[in-house]
């Protein structure tokens, strides 16, 4: 586990592309916090820096899911908030992604017992100050070994 105090949006954003300098096709990143903790924030990081800074990066809060191609691979960004039950994430192609791509998700306790336990877990918590975050991260099978690289960038 590790835990790294992020002060600001900007900060958010370098460890994002820290762990996506780490990503490679078949990654599953769970996503964790409460609303406005900074995990869409994440995410767009995550895939800018995968790919085009500007690239544009809405939430799927509605679509559920947007992919983007990179020089990664295929990104799949998932907001599972909305779902029901884990079963519907079969219908938004979650199969496809978990096989051949990179997946953030968002929400990812939606998916009970479907979340994969090889993920790279990571908890964004308000900090002291409005603009300031906390992230835990956890690595399952496959992130251990990357997990420290991630604080050894830092």
């Amino acid at each position: 586990m590790i835990l790294v105090d992020l002060p600001d949006e900007a900060a958010t954003a370098a460890l994002a592309a820290r762990v996506a300098a780490l990503a490679v096709p078949g990654d599953i990143i769970a996503l964790n916090g409460d609303l406005g903790a900074g995990k869409t924030s994440f995410a767009r990081a995550f895939i800018r820096a995968c790919g085009d800074p500007d690239e544009e990066v809405p939430s799927p809060t509605f679509t559920l899911v947007q992919m983007y191609e990179s020089d990664a691979g295929a990104i799949w960004h998932f907001d599972l908030y909305r779902l029901d039950s884990g079963n519907e994430a079969w219908e938004l192609g979650i199969e496809d992604a978990f096989a051949t791509g990179i997946s953030l998700i968002e929400w990812p306790d939606r998916l009970g017992p479907l979340l994969p336990a090889h993920r790279l877990e990571i908890t964004l918590d308000f900090g002291d100050v409005p603009q300031a975050r906390r992230a835990v991260l956890v690595g399952g099978t496959g992130w251990r070994a990357r997990l420290s690289q991630i604080t050894a960038d830092a």
